[in-house]
């Protein structure tokens, strides 16, 4: 059993119109991705000075394990909270650290945009076992995508494709133990739309049955919570960061 009573249940989450157009993306700062702030700039320079070599890519996975290492994982909630506020708190929720993730991207003049989907509250049951009744019945997800040369490339794949990925680690992405979402972009397929399946059945990572509906890309995730809401209504979102917002997810 999931809840409705905590989250913005009045807005229309309505999945995206076929046929709509593509979010352009953009390498403009926001509110939350305020890339010119002096901690993202810190970052960028860190990010460009530990990455292996030149290039767009290996300054991401350059970033995302900076970010890994410097950002410990917690369950905040605030989805609207400022890249450099995060970094400056040195912990972060999945969803604050993929942002910060974001702004250094588009610190390094790399566009970025967010694909928003609505994902079923009971995936998040085995971190909350005791807490199930107080799961929201769905937790809306800004999934970024980078544009590195003529393509846009979703973080699922930023080290490697689904495929690869799913070779090494089988099991898939099971949101139990030590391992969060974030970490495990690195290592594990995390396979929202089911492209994996083939005609002998889906993968055992494959993660399209947790998705309640697509409803597509923005620009920003700002543009993405403006149109949709965070997860929790504000009220709660007060109350549940007071009292989770320091406790480890990892």
């Amino acid at each position: 059993m999931t809840s409705i009573v905590l989250t913005p249940w009045w807005l229309r989450r309505r999945p995206v119109a076929a046929g709509a157009g593509e979010a352009p993306g953009s390498v403009a700062p926001t509110a939350i991705l305020d890339w010119r702030h002096e901690r993202v700039q810190r970052l960028l320079a860190d990010a460009r000075s530990a990455a292996p070599e030149t290039g767009e890519r290996p300054l991401l996975l350059a970033a995302h394990r900076l970010i890994g290492e410097r950002v410990h994982a917690v369950y905040a909630l605030d989805d609207a909270q400022p890249a450099s506020r995060t970094l400056g708190l040195r912990r972060g929720s999945c969803s604050q650290r993929l942002a910060v993730l974001e702004a250094v991207a588009r610190a390094g003049g790399i566009p970025t945009r967010v694909r928003g989907l609505l994902i079923d509250g009971s995936f998040w049951y085995p971190r909350f076992p005791r807490l199930r009744r107080l799961v929201p019945d769905t937790v809306v997800l800004a999934w970024p995508e980078f544009r590195l040369g003529q393509e846009w490339v979703g973080v699922s794949e930023l080290y490697a494709p689904l495929g690869a990925l799913g070779r090494t680690n089988p099991a898939g992405f099971t949101n139990t133990g030590s391992q969060t979402l974030f970490e495990a972009l690195a290592s594990t397929a995390v396979d929202w739309d089911g492209s994996t399946c083939g005609a002998d059945g889906c993968s055992s990572y494959d993660l399209s049955a947790v998705v309640r509906r697509d409803l597509g890309r923005f620009s920003s995730r700002d543009e993405l919570f403006a149109a949709h809401g965070q997860t929790l209504c504000p009220p709660a979102r007060i109350v549940a960061g007071a009292l989770l917002g320091r406790r480890s997810a990892a």
